[in-house]
């Protein structure tokens, strides 16, 4: 006679593993299916675009924070010098106080009425008590002296500390905005490489037709330079024409925006300033509508600048990856204005 047996019921622990596993594939399934699309070549440029505006931001912030460093330390140092120059000026009054001090000792300590009474010769007495209050007269001016030498060290020490945290502050300013320029570079980096080769290939190729390289010709037009000096900074900045694209670069190597126009007119035999905020100040402002080849050509809430070549083309140091070269305005961001110099 066969015999019946219950069928054995699955444990516990292999359902609740069983019904996990379940969970998880409909989990994995559900995240797939409304995973974020990869982005698109033209969404990842205008993210990139974005991301290397906001690094030139900082970048010029940066520029801003090391010119005032480098003004700090200049004020520092001469400050110390004056300390160290000062604190010898002191020591040499003590030292002189310290021989009149001497010389009043040897002179006697005698009541000079008792001098007077005990002297065989009154007339040198005399003479010696002259002698005394010229001492003393001396030793009051001295000290005279010493406490207004003490007085102004005193101002200069405290100064110069002020110099010093100051200095301290823009160092880390200037840090952090290094740090911050490097994060957005890598960002960057993450993103263009999302894209597959052939994107990338064809992005290069885009940006390719909106410049001109060395080499190329650029229809420039004919119009009148801004100024003399405006056209000499023009040709000045076509030399360097291939040259790399540098955080902090001021020549004669590589450039970034405003080290280039700065290079560029001080070739041209006038000084302007550092950064992109103050060149904005360097000149007189102009519209679209007015410039002329030399002019500088500000885009970006003023975080880019270039030099107007003619012909709607801007000769500037683009961003990081790039070279010096020529460049339609349309490609360069929001235009702001333009300033024009001598």
């Amino acid at each position: 006679m066969a015999s019946h047996r219950r069928p054995k019921q699955p444990s516990r622990t292999r359902v609740t593993v069983l019904t996990a596993t379940a969970a998880a594939a409909v989990a994995l399934t559900s995240q797939a299916a409304h995973a974020d699309p990869k982005p698109t070549k033209s969404e990842v440029k205008a993210k990139v675009d974005k991301l290397y505006h906001e690094a030139e931001v900082v970048n010029e912030k940066a520029n801003g924070a090391k010119e005032q460093q480098d003004k700090l330390k200049k004020q520092v140092d001469a400050l110390q010098d004056k300390v160290a120059r000062g604190q010898e000026e002191l020591n040499t009054l003590r030292g002189e106080l310290g021989s009149l001090a001497t010389a009043q000792y040897r002179s006697g300590g005698l009541d000079p009425s008792v001098q007077l009474l005990l002297s065989s010769d009154p007339d040198d007495f005399l003479e010696q008590a002259s002698a005394l209050d010229q001492l003393t007269a001396k030793q009051a001016q001295s000290l005279q002296k010493i406490q207004a030498k003490q007085r102004t060290l005193a101002q200069q020490r405290k100064e110069a500390q002020g110099k010093l945290d100051d200095l301290a502050e823009v160092r880390k300013t200037l840090n952090d905005n290094k740090k911050k320029y490097q994060v957005k570079l890598a960002d960057a980096r993450q993103l263009l490489n999302t894209l597959t080769a052939a994107e990338r290939a064809k992005m290069a190729a885009d940006d390719q037709r909106a410049s001109r390289a060395a080499g190329d010709r650029v229809e420039l037009g004919n119009e009148a330079p801004a100024s003399g000096v405006g056209a000499a900074a023009l040709q000045a900045a076509a030399t360097q024409i291939g040259k790399p694209y540098f955080r902090g670069g001021t020549g004669p190597n590589s450039y970034d925006c405003s080290g280039l126009t700065q290079w560029a007119f001080g070739q041209a035999g006038v000084q302007i300033s550092r950064t992109t905020y103050t060149q904005v100040n360097d000149g007189v402002r102009v519209g679209r509508s007015a410039l002329k080849p030399g002019d500088l050509v500000f885009f970006s809430n003023t975080s880019h600048v270039g030099i107007y070549a003619g012909n709607n083309q801007v000769l500037h140091a683009p961003y990081p990856g790039k070279n010096v070269r020529y460049e339609a305005m349309e490609y360069l961001g929001s235009f702001q204005f333009g300033v024009r110099i001598g």
